[in-house]
């Protein structure tokens, strides 16, 4: 992890010495920020491979925090929390951030969940595949990370084109929510399958009314298929 950045955005003095110490021990190159307009701040000068992002802090809170990264960058984040109700990490999920992790928390175990996000977003970022998928009124480009509809490009975050990608590429086919999370996330993915509904959800809005020659399907007790329509 030679060189590779994190950003850590948390009001809480001790939880940030701690991962300062923890991470720069393992290697990386750490900066902080203890409140959201420092951490959006520090997230455009520092360039970070990967922000921990707190949610309850000064000024901005996490979900703006999250919302202003996503609208700017692909870079991963990792929300840590002392939250651990099913909306918050819903809500976390639904504005683009890559895994949850609440507080207290082990490092270890944090420390696998930047490893396997870090993994997850360079694998993709590097892969060489130029393949453009394209049905009525929608491309997918892998390469480029790029989603068009209507020829028009339109801001999908990294992981909904990965899913949407898989899917079109296997059109047809259903796949469980257990499955989507190995081919998508990754067999050591440490999140749940209400990630995948989450997703789904979020590429519905976006591809709602778009063509009627294709559907992304719920196929119920089962999981999920991009539909061809006769």
């Amino acid at each position: 992890m030679l060189d590779t950045k994190i950003l850590i955005v948390d009001d809480d003095p001790n939880i940030c010495e701690l991962l300062r110490i923890y991470f720069e021990n393992e290697g990386y190159d750490i900066k902080i920020a203890n409140d959201g307009v420092e951490g959006v701040n520090a997230f455009r000068r520092y360039e970070p491979d990967i922000v921990l992002l707190d949610i309850m802090m000064p000024k901005k809170d996490g979900w703006q925090v999250c919302r202003e990264i996503r609208e700017m960058s692909s870079k991963p984040i990792i929300m840590i929390t002392a939250k651990g109700e099913v909306f918050d990490k819903v809500l976390g999920l639904e504005l683009g951030a890559d895994d949850f992790v609440v507080k207290p928390f082990d490092m270890k175990e944090l420390s696998a969940r930047v490893k396997t996000v870090l993994r997850r977003y360079l694998v993709h970022t590097n892969q060489n595949d130029d393949e453009v998928i394209k049905f009525d009124n929608i491309e997918i480009s892998l390469q480029k990370y790029e989603l068009k509809l209507r020829g028009k490009s339109v801001d999908v975050p990294p992981k909904e084109l990965e899913l949407l990608y898989f899917l079109a590429s296997n059109y047809n086919r259903v796949f469980t929510r257990d499955q989507l999370l190995d081919k998508v996330w990754g067999f050591d993915y440490l999140g749940d399958s209400r990630t995948v509904d989450v997703h789904v959800k979020r590429l519905r809005e976006k591809l709602e009314g778009v063509s009627d020659k294709w559907i992304l399907k719920t196929v119920w007790g089962v999981g999920y298929k991009f539909e061809i329509l006769s």
